[in-house]
């Protein structure tokens, strides 16, 4: 397997998930355009230790409406015009209670909605834009979340919700488009060793303990995973929903 001569965008890519698949992409030959929202520091410290693999840095906030086609166009820019896929990784895991104020509720919806769903799908539109039906076929692969299959907590419903929009966009672009140019798939982890994961020890035991292999994940399987599909070594996978959650929650 190998992605030589491929240059992808991964979103989120200055620390955590995003960082272990931009370095699962090097270790296969492929090059990133890596993006940051406010941690440029990070962002140029990966572009350091992955040298000529990394094409350069789209710093962009995606909070902001309509911040993904310019981030699109400008990762495009630095790899040279051409971008042979896109993994969507980034995300808030922001809270919008229910009991709260109907403003605040709202306005806790509409920013995780932006976020993670919107300005996602927003990229996503911009790669099947340039491949589907072109000579430049390519690939997406949405990292989600076992929430988009199960739900979460009642203080993230938010996140779940924008977490299945996200699976069910994938299964349409690839159910369109998957013999077209364009391959699409969805991987939904548990809980990863992150930032956005569990941090003292209390909480972490009880993540672990409701994971019947009993560890949480890493975040290196997740960008191995992501790498060997961006390799097209199952195309027919395109579609699919692969689950990395420990058997935390079977479907």
């Amino acid at each position: 397997m190998t992605l030589d001569g491929q240059i992808f965008f991964v979103t989120g890519s200055s620390r955590g998930t995003g960082a272990a698949i931009a370095r699962e992409i090097r270790a296969l030959g492929g090059r990133v355009v890596l993006h940051c929202s406010a941690s440029r520091e990070a962002a140029e410290a990966l572009a350091s230790e992955l040298g000529p693999h990394c094409a350069g840095i789209v710093q962009a906030d995606f909070a902001v409406p309509g911040a993904a086609p310019d981030a699109w166009a400008e990762a495009k820019r630095l790899a040279g015009g051409r971008l042979d896929g896109l993994v969507v990784n980034h995300g808030i895991f922001d809270a919008s209670p229910a009991f709260e104020d109907y403003g605040a509720w709202r306005e806790a919806w509409g920013r995780v909605m932006e976020v993670d769903l919107h300005s996602a799908v927003d990229l996503m539109r911009e790669a099947a834009n340039d491949h589907v039906g072109t000579d430049t076929p390519g690939a997406i692969v949405a990292i989600a979340s076992r929430a988009a299959q199960r739900g979460d907590d009642p203080e993230h419903a938010a996140y779940a919700a924008a977490k299945a929009g996200l699976v069910a966009t994938v299964k349409t672009f690839a159910r369109a488009w998957s013999g077209q140019g364009l391959l699409a798939y969805a991987i939904a982890p548990g809980w990863i060793d992150t930032e956005m994961g569990p941090q003292d020890e209390a909480a972490r035991a009880r993540a672990e303990a409701e994971i019947p292999l009993g560890e949480i994940a890493e975040p290196r399987e997740i960008g191995r995973l992501t790498a060997f599909l961006l390799t097209g070594a199952c195309r027919s996978a395109t579609g699919a929903t692969f689950d990395v959650n420990g058997a935390s929650y079977v479907r």
